[in-house]
């Protein structure tokens, strides 16, 4: 048996189940892995010291289309603090199209963390879909207000990401719970990835029945043998429990992190106009320190970097390989989807 959705036959894919931008670390392997399983795997936007994301983005496109025919999508984190988003805009659209075998697999760009216009407003995007791509544009939308920029920029689908998942939120923090069930009221007809929260099937269960199409898990594929992600940060998760993450103010805004000392040195912003101010104030130093935190975690000191992870976390207890945590979360949507539908008389 499988589930099908709108997402899954939108996008090409077998199974409901996306893996969220984990931006700026290296994911080739990792989308790999989730494409071949049946998923579908992103690239992230890669934003280490000293590397080009433009370059990197190409590099790591072909590495894909190498190691799987199956879809897979890229993100680009579009924010007024990312000095690459325009260029990306511009440049992988044009890199995309050059390249039939890419252009055949490359089914998603996610955008996030800033304007949902920008992709779209490139005009190189723009041919890239009179081309006859298949690309869908999705942007994350973490509260109803950003939901309803989204639907005015003409996005073909939303990533509804409440306060639980890992990595940057909104100012409002509202729940996946009930951020989907708004987006779901307001916008009916809008095909909708859910993130935020999901690492078992009973959630993805949770999420189709309150509307969505798909979920995107970001933690649940931290911990597991294909991601490029340190041992160190991996082993962060199985024994972890869900109040060991807490909000902080990351280089966008409130993210969510593991409790540590890092952290606790980061306490949260209650505004955007308090974060652009702070912004105000930054050098090339202290941006470029900002950055290095990320590296640090990636890399493996979990005592000085920023460790993205999201309250799922305490939902894992184990790492696994990719394939088998598609096929447990799939089997058991199935079990609790059926179980729900037996309650109907």
């Amino acid at each position: 048996m499988t589930i099908e959705t709108n997402i899954t036959k939108m996008l090409g894919i077998k199974h409901p189940i996306i893996a969220a931008p984990m931006g700026p670390f290296y994911t080739h392997e990792l989308c790999v892995a989730v494409s071949e399983a049946g998923g579908l795997g992103v690239l992230s936007h890669v934003g280490l010291s000293d590397v080009d994301p433009v370059e990197e983005m190409k590099k790591n496109m072909e590495y894909v289309v190498e190691h799987t025919d199956k879809p897979f999508g890229f993100n680009i984190r579009t924010s007024r603090m990312e000095p690459n988003a325009d260029m990306l805009c511009w440049e992988i659209p044009k890199f995309i199209m050059a390249n039939q075998k890419i252009r055949d697999q490359c089914v998603y760009a996610i955008t996030s963390a800033g304007s949902a216009k920008t992709l779209p407003n490139s005009p190189n995007y723009q041919k890239l879909k009179e081309s006859g791509s298949p690309i869908k544009h999705f942007h994350v939308a973490p509260a109803l207000w950003l939901a309803e920029k989204c639907v005015a920029a003409g996005v073909d689908g939303l990533v509804v990401t409440g306060g639980e998942g890992g990595g940057h939120q909104s100012y409002e923090g509202v729940s996946t719970l009930v951020l989907l069930q708004q987006v779901n009221q307001k916008y009916p007809e809008m095909p909708v990835v859910a993130c935020g929260g999901f690492a078992t099937g009973e959630g993805l269960a949770a999420a189709l029945s309150l509307g969505a199409g798909a979920v995107a898990m970001g933690s649940r594929f931290i911990a597991s043998r294909e991601s490029e992600f340190h041992n160190t940060y991996k082993n962060v998760v199985p024994p972890a429990k869900a109040q060991d993450t807490i909000m902080a103010t990351g280089v966008f805004g409130p993210i969510r992190l593991w409790e540590n000392e890092y952290a606790l040195t980061h306490k949260p912003i209650a505004s955007k106009e308090e974060k652009m101010a702070q912004e105000a104030t930054f050098d090339v130093d202290e941006i470029a320190k900002t950055i290095r935190a990320y590296e640090l975690a990636y890399e493996g000191n979990i005592n000085d970097g920023a460790v993205l992870l999201g309250q799922s976390i305490g939902l894992i207890d184990s790492i696994e390989g990719v394939s088998d945590i598609i096929e447990g979360v799939v089997k058991d949507a199935e079990v609790s989807l059926k179980k729900a539908a037996s309650f109907i008389r």
